[in-house]
């Protein structure tokens, strides 16, 4: 069942109480939606963040725009004057949002394990397998076949969409939110070679959610090896990331799609990791570190600062900018170099000639 809340209109006064904004027009007109500046109608809202977009403005049919101070006075409609738009637009979105909502209590095809402690306010969809010792708090919300392993436990408010699979002895805490696919529990890549083939190595440790985390759709997250692995409060990871095992991840952190981190990393807080990034194995980042989408991380950061690794390595960003600069230029530069060389010759040839 999809639901949204009661109401299919709201004023600007109600969709910005509690948020330190200015309304520039009339506090009382109705908006139905949010929408794009340039397809803007009447009744919607829309916001403008990034100046590509500020060409759109003056001729939006929007009826109302969240923006910053500095483009008020070009807003030919009602404004929500903002010192940061996006985060005001975020905050006023959650009206319109529509999602499924499930009924409370467990479903009767659910199998629920021995010695579990289920508040009666969560919700448990169809074909769920809960293990044993299983403790879920109130107001939990887990989708349909989803699987969690034996004493698992979590805290209150957190959501887990369909085919979630959660392994043994995992902890997550409040609020938290993880999309379909999403596995956490799973053993760590531990293999010793002996003999000429491989063998096992126990993966003993657990993981640790804290809380008003996000994990994307298919992210895997690996239980550590013999500490556990932990991911901080506020931590928000995308789509298709794998953790493994034994990394912390400071809280804060956000890590965007198709990133692998190694075992035993360590990821301080505040940072940001751009798509596609590689972490090595047993290094660490400081806190307030950003890596470039694509960039292979294999020795630590021990300074805050905007980072990208390519052929030559990790590199500070500005080092990194003048080398890639540079090395587009490498065709033109051994053309210059081949006639340089050209040039000398002939020299060389004539002073012979004139001895």
């Amino acid at each position: 069942m999809i639901s949204n809340r009661q109401k299919k209109q709201y004023t600007l006064s109600e969709l910005t109480q509690g948020l330190d904004v200015t309304i520039k027009g009339d506090p009382n007109c109705l908006i139905s939606g949010v929408t794009t500046i340039q397809q803007g109608k009447h009744g919607t809202l829309s916001f403008l963040m990034n100046p590509l977009y500020k060409k759109y403005l003056a001729t939006t049919e929007a009826s109302a725009v969240i923006l910053a101070p500095t483009l008020a006075e070009n807003c030919p409609t009602n404004a929500i004057i903002s010192r940061d738009p996006y985060y005001t637009y975020a905050k006023i979105a959650t009206f319109f949002e529509q999602r499924p909502v499930q009924p409370i209590g467990i479903h009767p095809t659910v199998v629920v394990g021995q010695d579990c402690i289920i508040d009666p306010t969560a919700s448990i969809g169809p074909h769920c397998v809960i293990g044993n010792g299983v403790k879920i708090a109130a107001h939990v919300v887990i989708g349909p076949n989803c699987s969690i392993g034996d004493e698992t436990e979590i805290d209150e408010q957190t959501r887990l969409d369909a085919g979630v699979n959660i392994y043994h002895q995992v902890k997550i805490g409040k609020r938290a939110q993880l999309f379909s696919g999403v596995v956490v529990g799973s053993d760590g890549f531990g293999i010793a070679k002996h003999g000429g083939v491989w063998h096992k190595v126990p993966q003993l440790g657990r993981v640790i959610i804290g809380d008003d985390v996000d994990l994307g759709a298919n992210t895997t997250i690996d239980r550590g090896a013999i500490e556990d692995t932990v991911i901080e409060r506020d931590v928000k990871i995308d789509n298709l990331v794998q953790v493994g095992h034994n990394v912390r991840i400071g809280e804060h952190t956000a890590i965007a799609g198709c990133v692998g981190i190694a075992g035993s990393a360590t990821i301080g807080k505040n940072c940001l990791i751009g798509g596609a990034a590689g972490i090595g194995g047993h290094i660490s980042l400081a806190d307030n570190v950003m890596i470039v989408g694509m960039s292979g991380i294999t020795k630590t950061i021990r300074e805050p600062g905007m980072y990208a690794a390519g052929v030559a390595g990790i590199q500070e960003i500005t080092e990194w900018k003048k080398a890639s600069a540079r090395y587009h230029r490498l065709e033109q530069l051994m053309e210059r170099v081949a006639t340089l060389e050209s040039l000398i010759a002939e020299l060389t040839e004539d002073r012979k000639s004139t001895r």
